[in-house]
């Protein structure tokens, strides 16, 4: 009799249970309590951008120092005595004009003693070349011969003292910028001694090395643009006018010459420079922020959002600039992609986007 009546005891138990639950859910329902959703219904937060179409230049960038277009330093050829220096530092100057002047007191009396024995060789044979003509003197052949032989000695060593008298007299050999001089007047100076450095500021050259792997599309009188941390607001545009035709074996490397006009004299030789090497222009490439890429073994994805859930599409990448990065493949014009939330994020997530 007793289990008969805890039986029925447990029985009302578990109905009472049951209508409880009931009740709860009827009276949560009617009061507007939120739902509990399912992990399926689960949206996760998300900023996102579009793909946009828009021109980008395709570049190599390397690094150099500037060089000016002729750059040299002023040296004697002969021995002497500085007695007048006609520039000043870092003043501008023509080609020819006259820099310095050594002592040339020796060198004219030497020029005026070659001069001398040239007149008399001279007047010796012709005096010896006339008795032959009017017969009046036998003259040997041989005598003549030698007089002629002495004549041409004289004007040789003529000619090589004026020579040697003109170099006393420096002059620049193109028009330019003297720079700091290394010698004072009184100076006495050897040949090949540095005495000024001249540089033409008004053509600017730059050297810089690009791989191998983009000699095939190098050309003359593509444009570069440079940069420079003395200017860092300012960039400077020149042309390629040279390439090395040899490709260096230790780096495996082109060298490659461009050049600039620098005529309000900002640049500066020995500069280091940053040169951008135009090598094509895309006026309609697909463009997104780089902060969408997303790394993953070696390859480069982006979440491309479709109808509210994201799909990791692979894509490949082309040239960055100013925050962008081409999007060669794997996306279309006015895609839209997640640009922060990544790691929150797996292959069909559904998300919903930041205002």
């Amino acid at each position: 009799m007793s289990r008969r009546w805890i039986g029925l005891a447990v029985l009302l138990l578990v109905l009472v249970g049951l209508a409880t639950m009931l009740m709860s859910l009827r009276s949560g329902r009617a009061t507007g309590e939120p739902r509990v959703t399912g992990p399926e219904e689960q949206r996760t937060l998300v900023e996102t951008a579009w793909v946009q179409v828009a021109p980008i230049a395709e570049t190599v960038t390397a690094v150099g120092s500037l060089d000016a277009n002729e750059s040299i330093l002023i040296r004697p050829e002969v021995a002497g005595l500085i007695t007048r220096i006609h520039f000043q530092e870092g003043q501008s100057v023509e080609t020819g004009t006259l820099l310095l002047e050594l002592d040339d007191s020796e060198f004219q009396a030497q020029a005026a003693q070659a001069a001398a024995q040239e007149r008399i060789a001279r007047l010796t044979y012709e005096r010896l070349k006339r008795l032959g003509i009017n017969q009046t003197t036998i003259v040997p052949a041989q005598q003549l011969d030698e007089a002629w032989s002495l004549l041409q000695a004289a004007e040789a060593n003529r000619l090589l003292y004026q020579m040697r008298l003109k170099k006393t007299k420096i002059r620049a050999p193109f028009a330019g910028t003297v720079g700091l001089r290394r010698v004072s007047p009184g100076d006495y100076v050897q040949p090949g001694q540095d005495v000024v450095n001249l540089e033409d500021l008004r053509t600017l050259k730059i050297d810089f090395k690009v791989p191998e792997t983009y000699l095939s599309r190098l050309a003359l009188g593509q444009h570069v643009t440079l940069s420079t941390d003395a200017y860092p607001d300012r960039t400077f545009s020149g042309e390629v006018y040279a390439v090395d035709p040899r490709v260096e074996a230790t780096n495996r490397a082109v060298h490659v010459r461009a050049r600039m006009q620098n005529e309000d004299g900002r640049l500066r030789p020995g500069l280091f420079a940053t040169a951008a090497l135009l090598l094509a222009s895309r006026n309609e490439a697909l463009l997104v922020p780089e902060d969408v890429v997303v790394y993953q073994l070696n390859k480069t994805f982006a979440y491309r959002v479709v109808n509210g859930s994201v799909h990791l599409t692979e894509i490949t990448l082309g040239q960055r600039a100013h925050g962008r990065v081409q999007v060669v493949s794997g996306l279309q014009q006015a895609d839209m992609v997640v640009r922060a939330g990544h790691h929150k994020l797996k292959d069909g997530a559904r998300v919903v986007m930041a205002q």
